[in-house]
């Protein structure tokens, strides 16, 4: 299992403010809906569209843990397997764009939902040394990273009670 370490932060900028802090380095369109759900165990899939390119990609991953440091299993699915799944379950995707770009030489990800006014950042570490000794500056807002009520399975649960 890979290991994942990230801190997410609800951005405290319009995403257009970003312009000349950032270096954009691509964007997708993101669709995912959750198989299975527990405590710290997850199950989703995701249809995975590059802005520029048109290129989709669909994935199906299993994440474990919650806040900094996660372990992670994703692996690409053909569009055959991702349409069936998704029609099995008969859930509302959770929508969003994410722009992957480049920070004072920090890889960034800044997600931005449809169905919700929220716009997450989030930066990913080798260690947690490493993402506990970053200094984020102001403008990458509230440390979320350990905050339930913006994790994507909750935010997707909401969805589905609506």
């Amino acid at each position: 299992m890979a290991l994942e370490i990230e801190r997410k932060f609800l951005l405290a900028v319009p995403y257009e403010q970003l312009e000349g802090l950032i270096r954009v380095r691509s964007e997708q369109r993101i669709e995912q809906t959750y198989l299975a759900l527990d405590a710290d165990q997850e199950l989703r899939v995701r249809r995975i569209t590059d802005v520029d390119s048109g290129k989709v990609t669909y994935t199906h991953t299993f994440k474990q843990g919650f806040g900094l440091k996660r372990e992670e299993i994703e692996y690409e699915i053909n569009e055959g397997l991702y349409e069936q799944v998704v029609k099995a379950f008969g859930a509302v995707a959770l929508t969003k764009n994410r722009i992957t770009a480049e920070w004072n030489g920090v890889g960034i990800e800044v997600d931005i939902y449809d169905q919700i006014q929220l716009t997450v950042l989030e930066v990913e570490f080798d260690s947690e040394e490493a993402a506990h000794t970053f200094v984020a500056p102001d403008w990458f807002g509230q440390d979320i990273s350990s905050s339930k009520e913006y994790s994507n399975k909750t935010v997707w649960k909401q969805l589905q009670r609506k």
